[in-house]
């Protein structure tokens, strides 16, 4: 694989990319960055886990004028969950350059403070189709300056009812731009949508994210009883420390949660009941290693930016093959190794065999070769919220510091900090978890006196 230095990208530009531990381009940055960066339109068939966010990334910063403050690139998403993560992976990438604004504008999420953002002006938008609509129509946003548009998983826009929404969102930008289509499938209705906005697109496709030797996939045939008696024998004798299990149903969800907790087991759930905010914290907490299990609705199969999940259980499955492949997708993201296994029953065998028509390789196991197991299922960090975020002008390192230099933390007892708006969550080992909580509570960050508490 090349190397970002092979792209016609400033020495600031590739530092700051080496900072982010990009240092080879995947596939997908390989074939489509040369030609994203010379203006092409393109179409990018790429599974989950292939790069394709820092793909779409770079050619937005690198063709962005900081100093025209104007909406300059539009990313649609399916997603609230997707267009935060895009939003922060473009902060990243361009982070070497001072004061870009990047603001989403997504449903979910009060209305008012979004008009609010946008009279101050933003260089980047990420958006749903939906919310971006609703700006356009109502709050007249200026997007005649848009130079470069970027569709991500076009083909879950499209399961999502959103097609018409797209179209009418195209018509409010400037028919002279560049435009980039990213979708897992390219199938009829995709193509459909990228004749209609698309000007002779360059064709890419990556289909080696999940190659057979990527997933290891095992079936096993239990009866809706077994399936709770298994599971917590299942992930310790694999010796999984981050599990995405995945029910259809929200019930089933927290059902299952309760069961586990019973176990003495922590579990997180995420389904479309909890509020955003709640959302974005379990994510965020299960994201930084701070719980071993998250049990999921299919609002979770897509659009989610976590890596190095060692294992994903299909408690109940999919309602079809191409949800199927999306949910375990989490797992093995980036050519890494993963395991994904599901539960089937006399009643949902036909789904198996449609599943097996797409896979050549799947193992079908024996319930009784699972070893029961009493290992312990539990993380090695714990999470500490911080009442305070980015609009309080709180940047990581004034967390780090009041950490280390304040109250005594080893660098190395503190994992993964997220910074939002209004709140932050740092990750921290268990065993320095009430050390930090007390040293915080009675020491100031920037001058400030800080309400915390573990999560």
């Amino acid at each position: 694989m090349s190397n970002f230095t092979k792209l016609n990208l400033s020495d600031k530009f590739l530092d700051n990319l080496k900072s982010l531990n990009f240092k080879t381009m995947t596939r997908i940055q390989e074939e489509s960055l040369p030609l994203s960066l010379e203006g092409k339109d393109l179409i990018a068939q790429a599974k989950t886990g292939s790069g394709k966010t820092v793909a779409f990334s770079i050619p937005i910063v690198k063709k962005l004028k900081v100093r025209k403050y104007a909406i300059q690139s539009l990313v649609l998403a399916p997603t609230r969950e997707l267009a935060n993560q895009i939003a922060e992976q473009i902060r990243k990438v361009s982070r070497h350059i001072h004061n870009v604004k990047v603001l989403t504008l997504c449903g979910g999420v009060p209305y008012k403070p979004q008009v609010a953002s946008l009279k101050h002006g933003a260089h980047i938008i990420v958006a749903t189709p939906g919310r971006i609509l609703q700006h356009i129509f109502e709050t007249k946003i200026d997007l005649s300056s848009v130079e470069l548009l970027v569709l991500d998983e076009a083909d879950k826009m499209l399961d999502m009812g959103f097609y018409e929404d797209i179209l009418k969102v195209i018509e409010a930008l400037p028919k002279k731009r560049q435009t980039m289509l990213f979708s897992a499938t390219y199938e009829k209705d995709i193509e459909t949508l990228a004749n209609q906005i698309l000007i002779e697109p360059h064709f890419i496709q990556d289909d080696s994210v999940h190659e057979k030797q990527t997933i290891n996939q095992i079936f096993y045939e239990v009866n809706e009883n077994e399936k709770d008696l298994l599971i917590p024998s299942l992930i310790a004798s694999r010796k999984a420390s981050s599990v995405l299990i995945f029910c259809n149903t929200k019930i089933k969800c927290e059902e299952l949660a309760d069961i586990l907790y019973e176990n003495e087991v922590d579990v997180l759930t995420l389904h479309s009941d909890l509020e955003q905010r709640q959302r974005d914290e379990t994510i965020i907490m299960f994201s930084n290693k701070s719980y071993p299990i998250l049990i999921a609705t299919d609002v979770a199969s897509r659009g989610l930016d976590i890596d190095d999940i060692d294992l994903v259980i299909n408690y109940d499955l999919a309602k079809d093959v191409k949800t199927h492949i999306h949910r375990i997708g989490r797992t093995a993201r980036a050519g890494k190794k993963g395991l994904a296994v599901s539960f089937y029953d006399e009643e949902t065998r036909y789904k198996v065999e449609m599943i097996e028509e797409k896979f050549d390789d799947l193992i079908f196991g024996n319930k009784d070769e699972i070893e029961a197991s009493l290992d312990e299922i539990d993380c090695e960090y714990r999470t500490l919220f911080i009442n305070g975020g980015k609009k309080h002008k709180l940047r990581a390192g004034d967390i780090l510091g009041a950490l280390t230099a304040a109250i005594g933390l080893p660098k190395e007892a503190i994992g993964k900090i997220d910074i939002l708006d209004f709140v932050s969550y740092v990750a921290i080992k268990k065993e320095y978890i009430k050390k930090a909580n007390e040293g915080l509570r009675k020491n100031k960050i920037k001058g400030k006196f800080i309400r915390c508490e573990i999560k």
